[in-house]
Parts: C-alpha cells; structure tokens; sequence
C-alpha cells in the first residue's frame, strides 16, 4: 500500500467530467499541494469527485467488473468459458497469494482510501469553502471510505484500518479484526448520512432535485448502512434504514414492462451509480463490455451460469428471465446463459448505462431479511413479494412458516441481485448452515457438490503475497 501527501492532477483529471476542469479554474496541472486543493468550492469538489473517475476509468478494476465476476465465480453462479488459471482459482475457491487479481481487490481500495482520507483532512481544516458544500464533501468521502472498508473487511476478513494521512504508521499498520472495520463503516455512514444532502449534487451546487445519480446523497448513505447493520446482525436498526430508503419517493420500483431498464442511468429504482469514464474507447460500461458477446446470435459468453444453478434457478414465467438472461443456442443445439442486466457492449451517444452500485429492490430485500431475524415472518412475506409482483410473479403465502420464509428470501435474492457486487456469495459466507453445525454456513451446505475441493476457510480470500512482503506485520494475529 502506499499512501500519498498530495493529490495530482492526472489522478483527478476523471472525476472532472462530471463537474469543472482544472483548466477552468487555474489549478496547476501537475501536483495541487493538499492545502490549495480546498482553497475554494470547485478545487475541493474536483478533489473529492476524482475519486470516482479513478474508480471506473479502467476495464478490470475493483469497482466495476472485478466485484462482480469474481465473488460471484466463488459462489455458485458463474463459470468461464476458457481456460485461465487466475480464474480457476476463484471458481475453486483455492485462491493463492499471487493471484493476479487479488492485489488489485487489495490494493486499489486502499488508494482510494488514501485519497478521501486526505479529502477529510483537507475538508474539517479549510475556512474557504461554503457550510453546505463542505457537508456534502465531507459526506461523500466519509461514504466513500465506508464503501471501500466494506468490500475489504466482505472480501479478506480483518483489514488494516487506515483513517489518517501518516504514512510511516499506515505502511505498517496491522490488520485490524473485523468488529472493528464494521465499526468504522457504521461510525462513517452516520456521519455521512448526516452531512449529505436529500439531492444529487451537481458540480458545486448540492441538494438539486434534477442531479445525475453518480454522487451519493443522504439515502445512498442510509442505503448502504442498511446493509451494513444487516451483516452485522442489527437487524431492527437495517429494517429502519431500509424503510427510510422504501419510504422516500425519488426511488421507485421499475414496473414489470420496464425491469429491462432498472440498469439505465438515472433509473428510478438507481441510488447509487458509478459514471461511465472514457466512453471515447467504444466502451458503454466494463460490465457490458466484458460480458456481452460481440454477437448476440453467435457468440461466445466469456461467463456463464453455471447449469443446475443459478441456471436452473429462475421460475417458469420470472420477468428477470427474460430480461436478465442473455441466450444463445450453438449450432449443436447447446444453450449458454449469460448475465444480461446491461444491455450495451459498445458505447452509444448519449451513455445509456452507469455501472449500478445501490438500487431500490435490494433495500426491500434487506428488510425483508431484517423483520425474518425479528420474527416478523409477515412483514418479510410482504417484501419478498413485492419484489415478485414486479417480475410478474405470484406472491407466496409462506403462513408465518419461518423455513418457508427463509427459503423465498434465499430465493428472490439469488435471483434478484445475481452478478451484482458478490451478493450471492457474501450471503453464503454470512447464513448460517441449516444444519446447525457451529461455525458452518450455507456454503458449506451448497458449494461441495458443485466444488467437491470446497473448504470452509476458503470463505476469505488469502492476503497478496506483495502486501505481505511489503508489510510483514499483517502476518501478526489480531
């Protein structure tokens, strides 16, 4: 890991596509020193908005394709269609230090932490900026650093955790247990919820009512801490986040005749979106582009659900089916379903897609799966068939059957949140086995007949063998 004191310009340059250029306000074009890059509104906007050029300007990156392929490789829902080691590995779940994706998991949340941890400095010292723009900053970086924290603490287990700019302590920090990093993450979603606005922000102007929806605003915070509290077992306070996200009327559930759009930029059902960068390549987003087959009739999906799973797991009749599911049949009569929730591979004018980080059914799945950890077996009915109603499917009437209930939720979220941010897989690490063996989950009860290799320590991925190196005392038990 490496941490930096200043912020440069090319690492900013993306961010600026969805506010101002440095160009137009006279900022050096090599280095800004920390200071400077909070002098003014629009210098600390593009500071803390860089962050999200850098996060989706390149094609197998941390947060887009690479949160999506490989958890769900690790679960039960996708296979490849070539032979590659590196992803041998992930579907094996016999992941090895020196995988080549494993550093970049590692190592790119950490330089976005790097850069907001500089942004929060930056922000709680400046006296330039206006009350409401400094809010909604120091919200946005707080959100950010919760947002990375998750998917370290989800995808290795105990993390260092890494709040301040001193780089001598943060290149030798030990790995902290993983009570601790959920505690962080809930500490700065209710900060951010707090300082962030109802709006989307746009540019330096916050709280507007017609923003895109690729900065994160008060309910992209409570969202996220919904899912926070669900995995760390508060589920009353994941139901009160949840209904405060359901509850507020920016967010809608996309009609049945229009489930094929949930992933449109700006949809209704969007909280959270990471922009589209460098669409001058031909690329409309690096999920579309790298699961889509170039030909549709043709072609040969790179990933593909895996047959007798996630394959077989849809119901006659499900919208999700249809809409969600890319076919195609080979000439030998053999079909291959792939991930088909972006519809563009190339890029059209305007973007039509952003990569769909928080969206509105999985906050009624998390209720749903809140009021079954409270015994509300009706209230969890009712979520769960809200979101069938919508992929045209009848409700259940589950009866208060509490194993009836658990199995639809089980259900609707592999069908509903496939191939989006290791759901399927984070949820498989988390349940509890159904045997009610100590310390066994539902992947020790589903994964062995597909993956006869499985071990139950393989629920955390090892740490790179480079961080090691670099930084021996992640070795030391915490």
């Amino acid at each position: 890991m490496r941490f930096f004191k200043y912020i440069t310009f090319l690492a900013l340059l993306p961010g600026l596509n969805a506010c101002d250029s440095f160009l137009d306000v006279g900022v050096p074009k090599d280095e800004i020193a920390a200071e400077l890059a909070f002098s003014d509104n629009k210098t600390a906007t593009a500071s803390v908005t860089g962050v999200y050029g850098r996060m989706n300007q390149l094609n197998y990156q941390f947060a887009n394709v690479l949160s999506m392929i490989l958890p769900a490789m690790q679960a039960d829902e996708f296979t490849y269609a070539f032979v590659s080691a590196a992803y041998e590995e992930y579907k094996n779940n016999a992941v090895l230090p020196s995988n080549q994706f494993l550093n970049t998991l590692w190592t790119q949340p950490y330089e976005y932490i790097a850069q907001v941890n500089m942004c929060i400095e930056g922000l709680e010292a400046s006296t330039a900026l206006s009350p409401d723009v400094k809010s909604q900053l120091l919200g946005e970086a707080k959100f950010l650093r919760a947002f990375c924290y998750f998917y370290l603490v989800n995808n290795f287990g105990g993390v260092p955790l890494i709040v301040g700019t001193n780089v001598n302590e943060n290149n030798t920090k030990g790995r902290s247990p993983e009570t601790e990093v959920y505690a962080q993450i809930i500490a700065d979603l209710k900060d951010a919820k707090e300082s962030l606005f109802a709006g989307y922000p746009q540019g330096v102007e916050v709280n507007t009512a017609g923003g895109e929806r690729i900065r994160p605003n008060k309910a992209a915070a409570s969202a996220l801490l919904a899912r926070a509290y669900l995995y760390t077992n508060q589920s009353a306070l994941a139901e009160v986040e949840a209904t405060a996200v359901i509850n507020n009327t920016t967010y809608k559930l996309m009609p049945t005749d229009d489930i094929g759009k949930v992933f449109l930029k700006n949809s209704e059902e969007a909280i959270w979106q990471i922009q589209a960068i460098n669409t001058a390549n031909g690329r409309n987003t690096w999920e579309g582009f790298l699961i889509i087959p170039a030909n549709l009739v043709t072609g040969t999906p790179l990933f593909r659900l895996i047959p007798n799973h996630l394959y077989d797991a849809f119901e006659s009749g499900d919208a999700r089916d249809e809409n969600w599911v890319g076919k195609i049949t080979t000439a030998a009569g053999v079909t291959h379903k792939f991930p088909h929730k972006y519809k563009a591979r190339f890029a059209v004018t305007p973007v039509a897609e952003y990569t769909m980080v928080l969206r509105l059914a999985e906050q009624y799945l998390i209720r749903a799966e809140a009021r079954y950890n409270q015994q509300n077996y009706g209230g969890a009915e009712a979520d769960i068939n809200a979101i069938r109603s919508r992929a045209d499917l009848d409700g259940l009437a589950l009866n208060n059957d509490k194993d009836a209930v658990r199995l639809a939720l089980e259900q609707e979220r592999r069908v509903e949140l496939f191939a989006e941010w290791g759901h399927r897989w984070y949820d498989l690490r988390r349940w509890p086995s159904v045997t009610g063996q100590a310390g066994k989950t539902r992947a020790d009860d589903i994964l062995p007949a597909l993956k006869p290799s499985w071990k139950a320590d393989a629920i955390y991925l090892p740490l790179p063998e480079t961080a090691v190196a670099s930084n021996p005392n992640l070795n030391k038990d915490f």
